[in-house]
């Protein structure tokens, strides 16, 4: 179980919890202020990602939901302390809008190398009372550190990014990174989606840290990613069932 979660080290307070071996390649991020920790994000929830923020902090640990999607809140049954938006709050307490098999099927899409202790027939989709519920334009102070909350539907009804106005960190979430960004669900909303886009364009973003894959891109790729749902808007596409968009470091699939 420890090797399935690779650490990197963004500064000296924040760290991201990734989870390679798996075709997801989800990020997790681990905050810490002087008085408490904020843990954006769970995973896949196949190893205890517990253990790892127990070695990285002592600090009480909140974690904060950028969305209800399976592959974001596996974890969240390690933990006591749990926010989510306001508009997915019903999603983590029992009306998730996939099916457990559903689920099972995406987790086991591509082989992979899963922990030595995991069974996924024993896997299920946390289910649970969040201690906290989080408006757009609400702050979490860390002590000496405050996160802003930004409401940035989608993707999901209830997606959220956390900007860090200080060091200008945008924690993005399914919105913003390298790869299919997706709007086909019938929970999603690609027009909203891309009002998120430019909503995050006018922040002052010194450092992109998405939610999959590539760890390391430019803060540049805002203004690709808004560019593109231009070009599909002017095209009159912007809407689910038209397809995926290929623009080369990433796909819109509405």
């Amino acid at each position: 179980m420890s090797n399935w979660f690779t650490v990197e080290k963004i500064d000296f307070q924040t760290f991201a919890i990734s989870e390679y071996k798996h075709w997801e390649e989800t990020h997790c991020y681990l905050l810490c202020g002087r008085k408490r920790a904020l843990l954006i994000d769970t995973g896949l929830g196949v190893a205890n990602i517990k253990i790892v923020v127990d070695n990285l902090t002592s600090l009480p640990v909140m974690v904060a939901t950028t969305h209800v999607h399976w592959d974001h809140i596996g974890g969240h049954r390690y933990f006591d302390n749990i926010a989510v938006h306001e508009l997915e709050k019903s999603w983590i307490s029992g009306r998730f809008p996939l099916t457990l098999q559903a689920v099972k099927n995406n987790l086991a899409k591509f082989p992979c190398e899963f922990p030595a202790d995991f069974d996924i027939e024993n896997y299920r989709i946390f289910r649970g009372v969040p201690q906290k519920i989080l408006h757009d334009g609400d702050s979490l102070d860390l002590g000496g550190r405050q996160i802003q909350v930004v409401h940035t539907p989608g993707h999901s009804p209830g997606h959220c990014c956390f900007y860090e106005p200080e060091r200008g960190y945008l924690f993005s979430g399914d919105l913003i990174y390298k790869g299919c960004l997706y709007a086909f669900y019938p929970t999603t909303d690609p027009q909203l989606f891309y009002d998120s886009v430019k909503r995050v364009q006018k922040l002052k973003v010194t450092k992109i840290l998405p939610g999959h894959h590539q760890l390391k891109i430019p803060v540049s790729l805002i203004d690709e990613i808004e560019a593109g749902f231009a070009q599909i808007e002017r095209s009159g596409k912007l809407r689910q069932g038209s397809g995926v968009f290929d623009f080369g470091e990433f796909q819109v699939h509405i």
